[in-house]
């Protein structure tokens, strides 16, 4: 049972769901701080809070910071720029459009991954399963009631497929540089370093006010995101840093993210229902999902029967 939950499945469905709940908590938060200001907040306290639970820690860290310009380059890539790209484009564009252009970032992971990794290349099968994902995407964020154009979305298309790039650069870095580097040293450090900058970066560009009493609601949401991101970015990063887990096939799990929070919109908030679009949605990205699969494990056989052969 315990070998079953800490499966590589498991754990990326527990990372997706935990990613699929901060959006409520984004809005609230924003009501009161500027992106940056929150997003650095967010994820510095994210980093603080993963500290404790760190094993032999000052001699893990002592190794980690012999690696110092690998956890920079990490916490520039996975949160810093990542999230920075992420809170400014969201807003120049309406949310059906800006829930696709996120949700296409298991393509370009894939498409990374083929650029900069020698075991992850991309084949017609895979490519015609991401594909047929984000259809899924498609179809739940049109269904949407906040699909209209405005004039800012050239701006935000360019930045969230800027997002898409870094964040699926990042995952090649960690997947492919990160084997010995402890997933909870890697996040935290990454994670507070970057909400440092994020912070820093704030000062000029936002003006933000520090001093500002803001009501219940900002703390708590400021916490459960914090909290979100220390546990799903941990378990994201133990999972790049896997033998045999690839960058284009663990991304694709990130196509239910848009299912779980459909879902948490229908249980929490009143005036939510479920509707066919979304439905026949949910079904494109089930089948995308086991296709995925059913590649995985035909490659795995593959590989088995020709390491026995390669045996005798």
């Amino acid at each position: 049972m315990k070998k079953f939950f800490l499966s590589t499945t498991v754990l990326a469905i527990i990372a997706c769901l935990l990613w699929a709940t901060p959006f409520t908590a984004i809005k609230i938060g924003l009501k009161y701080t500027t992106p940056l200001q929150f997003a650095g907040l967010r994820f510095f306290l994210s980093g603080l809070i993963i500290l404790p639970f760190i094993k032999d820690f000052r001699v893990k860290v002592k190794e980690a910071s012999k690696r110092w310009r690998f956890v920079l380059w990490v916490a520039l890539l996975q949160t810093t720029f990542l999230y920075g790209l992420f809170y400014t484009g969201i807003s120049y564009v309406p949310g059906a459009l800006g829930a696709m252009l996120i949700g296409a970032q298991p393509l370009f992971a894939a498409i990374m991954a083929h650029i900069m990794l020698r075991n992850d290349k991309m084949s017609w099968q895979k490519v015609f399963a991401i594909l047929l994902g984000l259809s899924g995407v498609c179809i739940i964020s049109l269904g949407r009631a906040d699909f209209v154009f405005t004039t800012t979305i050239p701006i935000g298309v360019g930045i969230l497929l800027l997002n898409n790039i870094v964040g699926s650069t990042g995952n090649v870095i960690v997947s492919r540089d990160a084997k010995n580097m402890p997933p909870r040293v890697l996040a935290s450090f990454s994670m507070i370093i970057g909400g440092a900058m994020l912070l820093l970066f704030s000062i000029p560009i936002e003006h933000p006010n520090w001093t500002a009493v803001h009501p219940g609601e900002y703390y708590i949401s400021l916490g459960w995101l914090a909290m979100v991101s220390a546990l799903a970015i941990t378990i994201w990063f133990g999972l790049l840093g896997r033998e045999g887990v690839k960058v284009s096939n663990l991304n694709t799990w990130k196509f239910i993210i848009p299912i779980f929070g459909a879902c948490l919109s229908w249980l929490v908030l009143p005036n939510e229902n479920p509707d066919t679009i979304s439905l026949i949605g949910m079904f494109v990205i089930a089948c995308s999902l086991l296709l995925v699969n059913f590649l995985n494990r035909r490659a795995q056989k593959a590989q088995v029967r020709l390491s026995s052969m390669a045996s005798h």
